[in-house]
């Protein structure tokens, strides 16, 4: 009985995994770090290189007619906004008898309302007499307009106020006339015209009054407001502490290249999509994991661990290749230095045995240059794994990065350990890889992980992998992985009784 599996990774996978972008992100730290450490420079120097200009401030304190304790602040923000003007920026340019246009004199400062009657106003200049000189004069001009803008307005109302009263007094003119003509008439008609004009008078008498009296508080209510505009904090030179301000553009520069950098970070992984997790790049590959190693040399602390993984690898593939009469080969991808070394010091394991020969199929110099040492096997070109002898002992050593001649590799091995560095191929290429070399019909018996990261903590073993794994050993069935398309793998399980399980000291083939 056999069954079939077919699983799609595009249909399961969610569309961000916030665990693998996270990983990208924390991987690419050098990046982030770097913009975030030039952030940090540039904010440092820009306070050294591009000190501010000398700046002067004043503030007055602003009286207005129509002031309520519930305004929201609209009557400051309208003098912020008559503050920058052309009117005012003449003004105050007249008294300094300075030749800059108005235009460019409102660059140079601004107003701030710190409450509903409080308006500070900042000036720069070339120097701090300068600078103060300006603010100085700002504070005057706008006191001037400010001033002349109120006495106009309560000349203006005194004169509505007396221009009505003075048609009132008109009226009441007309109104004597009329009852001085008609003292003479008698009778009831003549009795009550003469009460209403009476009447007429009286009211008409009282409403003059009345606009008198407006008027006169009119003209009495402009004085507390003249006496209420007027400067609070004399024009002074602020001072600029340089480290101070060193410091605050430095945190500021620090924090957008901060930013900066985990956005960069974030969304070139995104684009990328290239699998860092042990987990992914199993899946994408159809082999399992079956060992890492660092891409540098370790720290002091951490030789001696690595070392022990090193040598338990090179004991594995020694085993693997002791235990198959078919050449196996290594093919790197994003690693070529650490398959050159991993190959050598598979050799030297070998070497003790019998001849052996390392088949340099890398497109760099890095087996081309190696200089022999006592012990290191033989390292010949690839265009001796096509005409030697196949009872030949030898490790071919290839690539399978972009531009790979794909049908070369089954000269180097017909089973194969893929060294993949972590985050260097996307996706879409493991794929690529692994179907090429479904094609070629070279059986992938593991994935060495360079560089893996550190906090990775998924699973890279895939438990249906192919018969000829490191790992494959089945006591019930062997498995068989075949590429059926991009993201999708079709599992076949093979009977037991057609399994051939094999001695301990052998790989399964």
């Amino acid at each position: 009985m056999t069954t079939s599996t077919t699983s799609e990774s595009s249909a399961a996978a969610p569309l961000l995994d916030l665990h693998v972008l996270v990983v990208a992100v924390r991987r690419r730290r050098r990046l982030w770090g770097s913009l975030a450490l030039v952030g940090l420079l540039l904010g440092a120097a820009s306070a050294i290189l591009l000190p501010p200009r000398p700046t002067a401030v004043v503030k007055l304190l602003v009286a207005h007619r129509e002031d309520q304790p519930s305004d929201p602040g609209t009557l400051i923000r309208t003098d912020v906004e008559l503050l920058r003007t052309t009117r005012i920026a003449s003004q105050a340019l007249r008294s300094l008898k300075s030749p800059v246009k108005a235009e460019d004199f409102m660059k140079e400062y601004e107003g701030v309302g710190l409450t509903n009657n409080v308006l500070q106003i900042s000036a720069t200049g070339d120097s701090d007499a300068e600078a103060i000189a300006r603010a100085g004069a700002l504070a005057d001009a706008f006191i001037a307009d400010h001033l002349s803008r109120i006495q106009e307005a309560a000349d203006a109302e005194s004169k509505a106020l007396l221009d009505q009263r003075d048609r009132m007094r008109e009226e009441l003119a007309q109104v004597n006339k009329a009852i001085a003509d008609g003292s003479s008439d008698t009778g009831p008609d003549a009795s009550a015209g003469s009460e209403s004009l009476y009447s007429r008078r009286a009211e008409l008498t009282s409403r003059i009054a009345d606009f008198d009296q407006r008027a006169a508080e009119a003209r009495i209510g402009t004085p507390h407001l003249i006496a209420g505009t007027q400067i609070v904090d004399a024009p002074r030179a602020l001072r600029h502490s340089l480290p101070k301000t060193a410091a605050l553009n430095a945190a500021i520069g620090l924090t957008l290249g901060l930013a900066l950098g985990l956005a960069v970070a974030a969304v070139g992984s995104v684009v990328a999509d290239r699998p860092v997790l042990r987990r992914e790049i199993a899946a994408n590959l159809g082999a399992s994991v079956v060992a890492e190693l660092p891409r540098r040399p370790a720290r002091w602390w951490g030789r001696r661990r690595t070392r022990a993984a090193r040598a338990r690898l090179t004991t594995s593939l020694a085993r693997a290749v002791r235990g198959s009469a078919e050449p196996m080969s290594l093919l790197e991808l994003g690693c070529a230095r650490s398959t050159s070394e991993l190959a050598l010091e598979l050799g030297r394991a070998l070497n003790a045995e019998g001849p052996m020969v390392v088949v340099d199929g890398l497109p760099g110099p890095e087996l081309a240059g190696h200089r022999p040492a006592p012990g290191d096997p033989v390292v010949v070109g690839s265009e001796r794994a096509a005409a030697g002898s196949h009872q030949e002992r030898r490790i071919g050593v290839g690539s399978v990065a972009p531009g790979t001649a794909w049908t070369d590799l089954r000269y180097l091995g017909t089973r194969t350990v893929l060294v993949v560095r972590a985050g260097h191929g996307s996706a879409a290429w493991l794929h690529t890889v692994a179907r090429q070399l479904a094609e070629q019909r070279i059986a992938v018996i593991g994935v060495v992980l360079i560089d893996p990261d550190a906090r990775d903590r998924t699973d890279g073993t895939l438990w249906d992998g192919p018969q000829t794994a490191l790992r494959g050993r089945d006591g019930g069935a062997s498995h068989a992985v075949r590429a059926v398309g991009e993201g999708r793998w079709r599992t076949e399980r093979v009977p037991m009784w057609a399994a051939r399980v094999p001695d301990n000291d052998q790989e399964v083939r």
